[in-house]
């Protein structure tokens, strides 16, 4: 029997959420794209909380004329320079059981471009 696209991500993410996990000084960067939207936080596992957030939603991100692909390289560089603020320089990439390919990629290179190490 098949798998529904929402079941074959979950069980992607659960894999992937096995081995990866974030700590205060190594967070883990999740990554939840939506049809219209993309979020990033930053997640320390050991105590449960997020350190800092970011999304196309928010006030800073003009998403007037470019494409989401360009939305999310802007998040990317978001929650790069809200890192650096919170004293982070490394953190683990959690694709969220997304491909690595698109708005979930270009997220990744401009949270790279804005200094973050994973």
């Amino acid at each position: 029997m098949a798998l529904s696209k929402s079941e074959r991500r979950d069980r992607i993410r659960f894999r992937i959420r096995k081995t990866v996990s974030g700590t205060a000084q190594r967070p883990r960067l999740a990554v939840f794209r939506s049809n219209k939207e993309i979020y990033a936080q930053l997640i320390d596992d050991v105590t449960g909380t997020t350190i800092t957030a970011a999304s196309s939603r928010d006030k800073d991100i003009e998403s007037g004329k470019v494409n989401k692909t360009e939305v999310a390289k802007l998040v990317g560089k978001s929650i790069a320079e809200k890192a650096q603020k919170a004293g982070v320089d490394t953190v683990s990439f959690d694709r969220g059981g997304y491909l690595y390919h698109g708005r979930v990629k270009s997220l990744a290179e401009g949270a790279r471009e804005g200094g973050l190490k994973f």
